[in-house]
């Protein structure tokens, strides 16, 4: 897809739109204006396999982008985000229906910029060619491992954090080399309008091309052979992309969720932990994959962890439905479904603690007030699925063995969160369960260090990205032997006899 027609394998959005689509600001290029009229599905799938096709035949011609190349790339794609940083965030705000700004800045474009500008300053040596030896025997051979692009990536984003779950991958996929094919989703139509538009004028198409569309454009997205397949979303759908990429034998990442766990442990002070908690909890409304889903607590500390929590959301949100602060449910489906969670819980015997400071009439705002849930058991919806919104079930504890135990009964989880400063409790902790990453004494922060690698386990994912670790995921770690022109081989070739027999006696001595 060339950049006369960036806007053909887009959908364009119904309802008002946001002042920031309609003007260009500082360092950004003008926007093209969509086409009069949308194109369908097919059309989209026809020109989405078309700029495919082409990526593959750019990438044919230039199979290893220059190290300047790709730093420019990387530059460009950081300039892109600072100049559309207000736009960005009224997109996003309007595709929520309310998102906060600010959580946006911290949340989507801080991180998103950190992934850009770390993978730019190490590009250079993530390169390089890496030195082994080779094993005593092969001496003085020698051995390497030469990173080297995979070709074209497909990169499928959840509605959840629309920028940063495009960036962070393609950050690295760009500084691996690979032309990128990013499929936005359909909940966040605006910010996939925006970002493809913005990414149109930055970048060729062959280079990088993001498409907006329904679910069946989706599909279509995960049955084209990507060298690479990366997909963040939920389980149920992870499987689906899995069985499509199976089909090309196309390798996968999937960054999907579950239940993550926040243990206070029998020595944790509640306050600080219930403060940690609501906050990780509270942010995006706990539409995060990472946010805590439930709470393992020491029995008979719930109604302190209670006050606690009432506290903290008071300070943090004095009101709901007109604070600016606290974010919006997504759409009417998500918000009935959180509804429904709650009062199927509350059929079953559950106890429904709202923390709201005030007792706000929040539907018509499509928000859900911060809500613990007591007295629950496993035959409720709230702890059969992830949760996916502000609602923070309690379960008890006798001791931390039961603590354990429970975790270990349930899928593994992708994030885990201990509270305490036992050093004793958080290494068992940390040794008897799995998970895919832990914060010790907060919540989420994990997912921020572009040293660690980010990936589920399991039922949570498959594969894992940021930072090296997502330049290595985008790459093929192409293993060399250099054979020296003095070697033993000819020692070990026929006819067999006594000298070859003495040979292998040795080398297994």
């Amino acid at each position: 897809m060339d950049r006369s027609q960036p806007d053909i394998l887009q959908s364009p959005p119904t309802g008002p739109t946001p002042s920031s689509l309609q003007s260009t600001p500082p360092m950004a290029q003008p926007a093209p204006q969509p086409a009069s009229q949308p194109a369908t599905p097919e059309q989209t799938i026809s020109l989405m396999r078309e700029a495919f096709g082409r990526a593959k035949n750019a990438f044919a011609h230039d199979r290893s982008p220059s190290v300047a190349a790709r730093r420019e790339s990387l530059q460009k794609l950081s300039s892109l985000l600072r100049a559309n940083r207000e736009p960005i965030a009224e997109a996003i705000s309007v595709d929520f229906g309310n998102r906060s700004v600010h959580e946006t800045a911290l949340l989507e474009i801080f991180p998103a910029v950190s992934a850009v500008n770390d993978a730019r300053r190490h590009v250079g040596s993530w390169m390089k060619p890496k030195r082994a030896w080779a094993s005593l025997y092969f001496l003085p051979a020698r051995t390497e491992l030469r990173p080297q692009p995979l070709g074209v990536v497909g990169i499928i984003v959840p509605w959840n954090y629309p920028l940063y779950l495009a960036i962070a991958p393609l950050a690295a996929a760009l500084a691996a080399g690979n032309r990128v094919m990013i499929k936005m989703s359909e909940f966040t139509p605006r910010t996939g309008q925006l970002f493809a538009q913005r990414i149109a004028n930055a970048f060729t198409s062959e280079q990088i091309s993001v498409i907006n569309g329904g679910a069946d454009v989706a599909e279509a997205f995960s049955q084209l052979p990507f060298d690479h397949l990366l997909f963040t979303g939920s389980t149920h759908v992870g499987r689906h992309v899995m069985r499509a990429a199976a089909a090309n034998l196309t390798p996968v990442t999937l960054e999907l969720g579950g239940k993550s766990p926040a243990i206070v442990g029998p020595e944790c002070d509640i306050v600080e932990a219930a403060e940690k908690i609501l906050f990780g909890k509270c942010l995006n409304a706990g539409q995060t994959c990472i946010a805590p889903d439930y709470v393992l607590l020491p029995r008979g500390q719930e109604a302190a962890f209670i006050d606690a929590a009432k506290t903290v959301v008071a300070t943090l949100y004095p009101t709901l439905g007109a604070n600016p602060d606290y974010t919006s449910i997504i759409n009417r489906r998500h918000l009935e479904r959180l509804q429904d969670y709650l009062a199927d819980a509350a059929s079953k015997g559950a106890s429904i603690v709202p923390l709201a400071a005030k007792n706000e009439p929040l539907d018509d705002a499509q928000k859900i007030a911060p809500t613990i849930v007591c007295h629950i058991n496993d035959e409720m919806r709230v702890m059969q699925d992830e949760i996916f919104g502000p609602i923070l079930p309690l379960v008890p504890y006798e001791n931390l063995d039961a603590a354990i135990r429970y975790i270990n009964d349930r899928p593994r989880p992708l994030a885990l969160y201990y509270f305490g400063r036992d050093g004793q409790h958080i290494e068992r902790v940390l040794s008897e369960t799995i998970s895919g990453g832990v914060t010790i004494n907060d919540t989420l922060l994990h997912i921020s260090q572009e040293s660690l690698p980010f990936g589920g386990v399991g039922a949570s994912g498959l594969g894992a990205y940021h930072g090296k670790f997502g330049f290595d995921t985008f790459s093929k770690l192409k293993p060399i032997f250099h054979q020296a022109m003095l070697n033993g081989l000819p020692m070990f070739k026929p006819p067999y006899g006594k000298r070859f027999e003495a040979m292998i006696r040795m080398l297994l001595k």
